[in-house]
């Protein structure tokens, strides 16, 4: 790794480590908690499941982690917790299931899984994005589904079907640093460079896997990712910058070799904070230095883990089918 990308991955994962008791919804202070909780331990799961890569070894900066997730999903009641949120309550269902630890007891998670309403492992009037994500969790939890093939679906994806905003004053003018050209006009909606961020993480399992995308699709795909990366590190939007750098990476790229990817490196070095918080999604809305710590926590996690993440995904081993 670059002195500055391991300087995100021990800030990031120590700060995580530092901090397990805010992902615990039983800890002592649990009920003061500002976040959703099963949201957050999910999140926390999926890291940890990202964490062994091809050719990588076994992070022990994640030992902590891990021990948490194997107190959570052995606790039968813990599944209850995603009933607090309705609209996602089979979402997380889903991906509890798929994220178990190794070697537990799964009755909860196969109880979890006999809970959810047989259409929603189904493609009916769900969009393209959801079917990869249903069919993403569904084939890591071994549930049946009838959800079609990615190669069905990668037509279909946000990455194929997206198009750019026309540029604003970036190309008359906008804003230089290094070798990137910032553009005043965002070149997608908030959503929609989610949308982008995460049907690559569906299609290429956070680069484990290859997308199916190829051709005139991969450089559209990989245009549009630039594109909102070069705005994101303009306008120190740290959350999704972060998620493109790995898209950047699924989409068989090495983004500390790219401008953007590594401009958005070290944009994310400058927001770090000297315990190792990423301390918001963004610039804007950065949570201050005298937040209580639960406070804090709610507005600094995500973009932490999701840090920390983007660090594992690069400093792994590359699949032989990912090399240009």
């Amino acid at each position: 790794m670059t002195s500055s990308l391991d300087q995100l991955s021990a800030g990031t994962l120590d700060w995580l480590g530092a901090n397990l008791d805010h992902f615990d919804p039983y800890a002592a202070d649990a009920g003061t908690a500002t976040h959703r909780q099963a949201k957050a331990v999910l999140e926390l799961a999926l890291l940890c499941n990202c964490s062994p890569r091809p050719g990588g070894s076994h992070d022990e900066r994640l030992d902590g982690a891990r021990a948490l997730l194997r107190k959570l999903w052995q606790r039968p009641e813990f599944p209850r917790l995603f009933d607090a949120h309705p609209p996602s309550a089979p979402t997380y269902g889903l991906a509890y299931a798929a994220l178990a630890p190794d070697g537990i007891d799964d009755s909860a998670c196969r109880a979890t899984l006999g809970r959810l309403a047989p259409g929603f492992l189904s493609p009916a009037g769900k969009s393209p994005l959801k079917r990869m994500e249903i069919r993403f969790y569904a084939d890591k939890a071994g549930a049946d589904h009838t959800i079609e093939p990615y190669a069905e679906l990668v037509g279909q994806s946000p990455l194929v079907t997206l198009t750019a905003a026309a540029p604003g004053r970036a190309e008359t003018g906008g804003t230089v640093t290094g070798d990137v050209v910032t553009d005043d006009v965002a070149p997608l909606t908030d959503s929609e460079g989610y949308s982008l961020t995460h049907a690559a993480f569906f299609l290429g399992d956070y680069g484990r896997t290859t997308t199916g995308l190829a051709g005139d699709d991969l450089a559209h795909a990989r245009d549009l990712v630039r594109r909102m990366l070069d705005h994101c590190v303009g306008q120190d939007r740290w959350d999704l910058a972060a998620e493109l750098v790995i898209t950047q990476f699924i989409l068989g790229l090495e983004p500390l070799r790219t401008p953007s990817g590594a401009a958005a490196v070290e944009c994310l070095v400058r927001a770090q904070r000297s315990d190792g918080a990423i301390p918001g999604r963004s610039a804007a809305l950065v949570a201050s230095r005298s937040a209580p710590a639960g406070e804090f926590f709610r507005k600094a996690y995500h973009t932490t883990l999701v840090t920390a993440l983007m660090t594992l995904v690069l400093s792994a081993g590359r699949p032989s089918w990912h090399r240009d």
